[in-house]
């Protein structure tokens, strides 16, 4: 079975996370779709986020009438370890490539593993932990979005998986599109895949009060409103 993964804050899930998912799972046939709500990103390790259980509880809500969606709880905050005298232990950044690993050894050997993501994140790729590693582990599922060509996707990649210039020059007009297969990395390319919608976006609609249906589940609208979310960010 092909099994994509998608990783985030979902700090709230909305319907940019969802439409990657459909298009990436009529892609490359994924039989299921594995959504992990980071505990810790270690990108946003000093910004505020909701809590852990609010973003799984919505990602379980938009996740609900998709029955090849599947909320994890792999990235689920550790219980408290206490350090010193009466101190709380730092909690551990959530590095992409430890979860992949762990995915895999719950996995088949005739299972296959496709790791989601949108162009955006994916031109920072090179900064990941390990991240020629985590490359190497599974293909990936690119998401573009107007502007970005196949060359933007080349050169996003580590410096020693990166083609020469002269072979990335000539894709710079060309779309995001296809597959390609660079030094060990396998990446299918979704062109233009792109909503609309932001966390921005859905926090300057909370604090304006503002419907949020354009941007999220009806179910997970409503659970902003009932646990009162976002009104202070």
């Amino acid at each position: 079975m092909n099994i994509g993964l998608l990783g985030g804050t979902f700090d709230p899930v909305h319907r940019g996370h969802l439409a990657l998912a459909r298009a990436a799972q009529q892609r490359c046939n994924l039989g299921r779709v594995i959504f992990i709500p980071a505990n810790v990103p270690p990108h946003k390790q000093k910004q505020s986020m909701a809590s852990y259980f609010h973003r799984y509880a919505m990602v379980v809500l938009a996740t609900s009438n998709e029955k090849q969606f599947v909320p994890s709880l792999l990235e689920a905050p550790e219980e408290t370890i206490q350090s010193g005298k009466g101190k709380t232990a730092e909690p551990r950044a959530n590095y992409t490539i430890d979860t992949v690993r762990q995915v895999k050894q719950t996995l088949k050997k005739s299972d296959q593993l496709f790791f989601l993501i949108g162009i955006d994140a994916f031109a920072d790729i090179a900064k990941w932990h390990q991240a020629e590693a985590l490359l190497k582990e599974c293909d990936f599922i690119v998401a573009s979005r107007p502007g970005y060509s196949l060359a933007d996707v080349a050169n996003a990649l580590p410096e020693r998986m990166r083609p020469r210039a002269s072979v990335t020059k000539p894709f710079a007009k060309q779309a995001l599109t296809g597959h390609l297969a660079i030094s060990g990395a396998s990446l299918h390319l979704l062109e233009n895949l792109h909503e609309n919608v932001s966390a921005t976006s859905i926090r300057q609609a909370v604090a304006s009060k503002k419907a949020l249906t354009r941007y999220v589940e009806p179910s997970v609208a409503e659970y902003i409103k009932k646990m009162d979310l976002y009104r202070g960010r």
